[in-house]
């Protein structure tokens, strides 16, 4: 890894963590699903407007089920629940929360792909969801059904993430990269229209809010993806979901900064152990025989 891919790396993981101090301000005034809704909706377009002035081709009639699929399980339902979660948990506590999405992934390649779980990935879910036990313990006058069912959504986003890894490696194998970031987007966006009656705004939109919306959009789902996929491309898929290690660092960082939200000893221990735990699943630092 060179520094001008390590750079992207960070970049990557800055804009990534951010995207939960969107949602936290976001998610009470327009609703879990406007939200979602706005923010693929918005980054689709970006994205088929630049595919279209770089005469890039996203081959729309070869994959377009395979981006409706993608679009809906990895982003249209986990940003849609990560969402309703920023309405009542910090925006620290999604931001690791999200980082479990390789132990997810390690299950479900056991389970689709045969991928034979090693000691070192038992070893690394097991001290993964200890990570989980310890951030998601919360004191007893904050014990309530929405915090369990926030807790509940991030962790069933992450496993949405994991899943959707498995899906493109089985069947969007030939699709380019940069046509599933965007095609999917747009896909998630007419997936989420329907739903918007049933949800509408619940606060006042101002100004503020709508260049958070934009920020989210363009900033940590268009920029994101397209620096995203420029990393798969450099460094292959698995070193580019080390930009999973650096995001709870600055989601708690942002959230401290600009939420004044509270860094606990349990979420430092917790983030810790599902680093660690995630670094035996994706056996980074394996050694191979010759």
């Amino acid at each position: 890894m060179n520094s001008k891919n390590l750079i992207q790396l960070i970049t990557l993981a800055a804009i990534w963590g951010g995207s939960f101090i969107f949602m936290r301000i976001i998610a009470p005034v327009l609703g879990p699903i406007l939200t979602a809704e706005l923010r693929v909706m918005i980054a689709g377009i970006a994205l088929i407007i630049y595919f279209y002035f770089s005469q890039f081709d996203p081959q729309w009639r070869l994959y377009w089920k395979q981006y409706l699929i993608i679009g809906t399980v990895n982003s249209a339902i986990p940003f849609s629940l990560y969402a309703y979660a920023a309405l009542y948990l910090p925006a620290s506590i999604e931001v690791i929360l999200n980082s479990t999405s390789p132990l997810f992934g390690a299950i479900f390649a056991a389970i689709w792909l045969s991928d034979k779980l090693t000691v070192s990935r038992i070893i690394g879910l097991v001290i993964g969801m200890l990570g989980v036990v310890l951030i998601t313990q919360v004191s007893e006058p904050m014990l309530n059904t929405h915090i369990g069912f926030s807790i509940m959504a991030c962790l069933l986003a992450a496993a949405c993430y994991g899943i959707t890894g498995i899906y493109i490696k089985k069947y969007a194998k030939g699709a380019k990269p940069q046509a599933i970031a965007g095609c999917s987007q747009i896909f998630a966006g007419l997936i989420l229209l329907p739903f918007l009656p049933f949800f509408p705004p619940t606060g006042e939109i101002t100004l503020s809010i709508v260049l958070n919306v934009l920020g989210l959009a363009l900033l940590c789902s268009a920029v994101a993806y397209l620096l995203y996929y420029r990393l798969i491309a450099d460094l292959g898929p698995t070193k580019a979901l080390t930009v999973t290690f650096l995001m709870p660092i600055f989601g708690m960082m942002w959230g401290a900064l600009f939420l004044n939200e509270v860094i606990t000893m349990n979420m430092i221990l917790g983030c810790g152990l599902i680093l660690i735990g995630t670094i035996l699943v994706l056996e980074i630092f394996r050694i191979k025989k010759n």
